[in-house]
């Protein structure tokens, strides 16, 4: 297994992305710290210089393995469950416009709050059958691309739905795309999963990439989950990919990511 952090490459109002206005710095940093890649919560690409951050990561050896495309939703309102079909179209646009960028990369894209709610007065089955729609449009697009996306389910009190792993596996069924997965995030199962580690056992088949931070949303080691369980746990069901933390930047986000080095680089080793 490999660790990441996630930066932020505009600015945002999404607590749990550590904004950093010189990529070529906090890679430095991060690369510096022992990390083994950057994840990059992106809001919209139009605004990365593409060409200059692949010759970034490709100088340095430092993949980018996720875009996180939550602020989006955020800080714009776009989610493809909108009532409004402009919205949702500004949407799928807006998450190809990931898949451009994933694509040159090497990157997944990562599915989570741009899903959007379910509507007030909509029922469940209706927001599915939306989300199924667009969804589906953007992964066929991406798979023509070669580009894998990942949903991720969040916790009760960021979204009204596919809030566990089993919610988010059930809707993968229904959806029938093989380049969609799922990916954890240790913060979200902690508040919602009866029991974390066999929730990622059940997921083995679709678990692509994982998000890890605290019980309190801070760095691995600030808080009461049992990483040593996590990582022993992915190393029994064969994940072999990355553990990219996406965690609040307290006291700062340096200072964040030393702590995540410190806590998990030890458990990672042979």
């Amino acid at each position: 297994m490999k660790l990441a952090f996630v930066l932020s490459a505009s600015p945002t109002r999404f607590a749990a992305a550590a904004e950093e206005s010189d990529l070529d710095s906090g890679v430095s940093f991060l690369a510096g710290l022992g990390f083994d890649g950057v994840e990059l919560a992106v809001r919209d690409p139009a605004g990365v210089p593409a060409g200059a951050l692949r010759a970034l990561v490709e100088e340095r050896g430092f993949p980018v393995p996720a875009l996180g495309t939550g602020q989006a939703y955020v800080d714009e309102g776009l989610s493809l469950s909108s009532p409004d079909p402009g919205v949702c179209d500004r949407a799928v646009a807006r998450l190809l416009r990931h898949v451009d960028l994933a694509e040159r990369l090497g990157a997944l894209v990562i599915v989570g709050l741009i899903h959007g709610p379910i509507p007030p007065g909509w029922d469940r089955a209706r927001a599915t059958d939306r989300v199924l729609s667009r969804l589906g449009e953007v992964a066929r697009a991406a798979r023509g691309r070669g580009v894998r996306i990942v949903l991720e389910p969040i916790n009760r009190y960021e979204t009204n739905w596919l809030n566990t792993v089993d919610e988010v596996l059930e809707f993968l069924g229904r959806l029938g795309e093989e380049n969609v997965g799922v990916l954890p995030d240790t913060f979200h199962m902690n508040i919602e999963e009866q029991d974390p580690l066999e929730a990622l056992r059940r997921a083995r088949d679709r678990l692509w990439h994982v998000h890890v931070a605290d019980s309190n949303r801070r760095a691995p080691g600030w808080g009461h989950v049992d990483f040593a369980a996590v990582v022993g746990t992915l190393r029994e069901i064969g994940y072999g990919g990355f553990l990219s933390a996406e965690v609040l930047p307290l006291p700062s986000w340096r200072d964040a990511a030393r702590q995540t080095h410190a806590a998990l680089r030890p458990l990672l080793a042979p």
